[in-house]
């Protein structure tokens, strides 16, 4: 199958009536898309979050899932956020209640995506077995062998993201990826450039979930608390382990797992369990931290609604570890993890008639100081949330602009009578197709292109040279550079492996 032109094979199975690997719509009925129209995607990275959201993509007619690629075979060493969700989710995505009853485990890896993926085509046409799902451990042969495909879905670490998406991009596939776009500045700006150079529809799934915030925006451009002045965003992320030092013990590689390909182009260093399913978000190598995870939810409909460009300065503070040495307990300098919480400052210079303001970002349990409305009141920030500050008011609000309260003296009313989670409950109950499904089909660009997505990827990766450099950084957008601290420029790129370079 995997060298077949799958739409010319689909067509000559339905002659030969080769029904167990024949798509339902190809048949005709309710719910017919014509072959032609059909668009054959390769899912790359089988994890946690993939199978979250597989339910949904497996259940578009116009979608069919011809590849799955992963390092990791199949194994439950994964990280969940409850115990047995994600064996759960698959159950019930497969109607099967007793899908791998003797593991206690979290599943994971490409074999485990090939048998859901599988197993669900088959239920959803009738037929005992259907075996058009091909598996691969390196995206660079499947890209080489899949030549059929359409477009890529990308559920990977962050440190792989921008090597594979600009990977299927110059092989003229469509792109759909979980943030961020890379965990390097510069990599990230490559990413975009390649999308515009290609031309090929690309889709960042972080897109559309902040939206109430970027309504709170449009209201603050209409002068509803006078001149924004700051704005302040926190997570009560991380909630993975953060790891202050390189572990020094070496386990072997699990069966299955192959680790070169997990490393992709970070340079070697032994395999250990700490930097992988999850926690990788906590190192400077491989994740983005706290503010690539949440901040892009929460922050690019901010940038987008207030036209932000990238900052020109960032600066963080950050809390510390201590370890003994010699029997003198002595503080830990890491340059190479996230610290467990952090706040980052950036400025934003004036532009198109918005006055320069600042951004504040929290992590880790860190918050700013309560309004005074909340102090009157004796009130708590809650865990997550968003605080827009002005001359004439203050904007309160859940992480993504929920629930979101105007504060002006020692009044605190709804900013909006239909409540501002609208939007987003408008989007959850809609039946209209996914935007980057729309894009590729019409032409058009998704709203959640990569192409709009440069300003707060500089922001979320100068985060990271900010904490790195454990100074103030003043940021050069036009010729990307820091001016104030050269040696900080070396952590807006990446140290390739031989053969790995972008």
């Amino acid at each position: 199958m995997p060298q077949i032109d799958r739409r010319k094979f689909a067509t000559g199975a339905a002659a030969a009536g080769w029904f167990t690997i024949v798509p339902r719509h190809v048949l005709g009925g309710a719910g017919y898309v014509a072959p032609s129209r059909k668009i054959t995607l390769a899912h790359i990275g089988m994890g946690t979050q993939s199978f979250r959201e597989l339910g949904a993509l497996l259940a578009l007619p116009e979608i069919q899932i011809v590849a799955v690629c992963d390092p990791n075979a199949n194994s439950s060493d994964y990280i969940d956020w409850s115990q047995g969700g994600i064996r759960n989710t698959i159950r019930k995505l497969l109607g099967n209640p007793t899908w791998r009853e003797n593991d206690e485990g979290c599943p994971g890896g490409r074999e485990v995506g090939q048998e859901v993926i599988n197993a669900y085509y088959a239920k959803q046409r009738g037929v005992d077995r259907f075996q058009a799902c091909a598996g691969y451990a390196d995206f660079r042969e499947l890209l080489e062998k899949e030549k059929d495909i359409d477009a890529v879905k990308i559920m990977t670490p962050d440190h792989l993201h921008a090597t594979i998406s600009i990977a299927a991009m110059r092989k003229g596939k469509h792109v759909i990826m979980h943030k961020p776009l890379a965990n390097r500045l510069y990599e990230a700006r490559l990413v975009i450039d390649t999308a515009r150079r290609t031309k090929v529809k690309t889709h960042l799934l972080a897109w559309g979930s902040g939206a109430a915030n970027a309504r709170i925006a449009d209201a603050i451009q209409q002068g509803v608390i006078g001149r924004l002045r700051e704005i302040h965003n926190w997570s009560n992320r991380p909630v993975w382990p953060q790891y202050p030092e390189i572990p020094k013990d070496r386990p072997p590689a699990p069966k299955g797992f192959d680790w070169d390909l997990w490393l992709g182009p970070s340079l070697d260093r032994p395999y250990h369990p700490y930097y992988t399913h999850t926690t990788f978000r906590g190192w400077y190598e491989f994740g983005g931290g706290s503010i690539a995870d949440m901040g892009i939810y929460s922050l690019w409909p901010v940038f987008t609604a207030l036209n932000l460009d990238s900052p020109v300065s960032a600066e963080a503070w950050a809390t510390h570890t201590c370890t003994v040495v010699d029997h003198v307990s002595r503080p830990l300098q890491s340059d190479v993890s996230f610290p467990h919480a952090c706040t980052v400052r950036f400025r934003f210079a004036a532009q198109k008639g918005q006055p320069g303001l600042e951004l504040w970002w929290y992590d880790g349990g860190m918050k700013p100081r309560p309004p005074e409305e909340l102090d009157a009141e004796e009130q708590a920030l809650p865990i997550e949330g968003i605080l827009f500050v002005g001359d004439e008011g203050k904007i309160l609000a859940g992480f993504r602009g929920e629930h979101a309260e105007l504060l002006k003296g020692d009044r605190r009313t709804p900013l909006f009578p239909d409540g501002p989670a609208a939007e987003q409950r408008r989007r959850s109950e809609t039946t209209e197709p996914p935007p980057w499904l729309t894009a590729i089909q019409s032409g058009a660009e998704s709203p959640g292109s990569f192409l709009r997505a440069g300003p707060i990827h500089d922001a979320v990766n100068l985060a990271a040279v900010a904490l790195r450099a454990r100074r103030k950084v003043v940021f050069d957008s036009a010729n990307m550079k820091i001016t104030n601290a050269p040696e900080a420029n070396r952590f807006l790129f990446r140290e390739y492996r031989k053969g790995w370079e972008l």
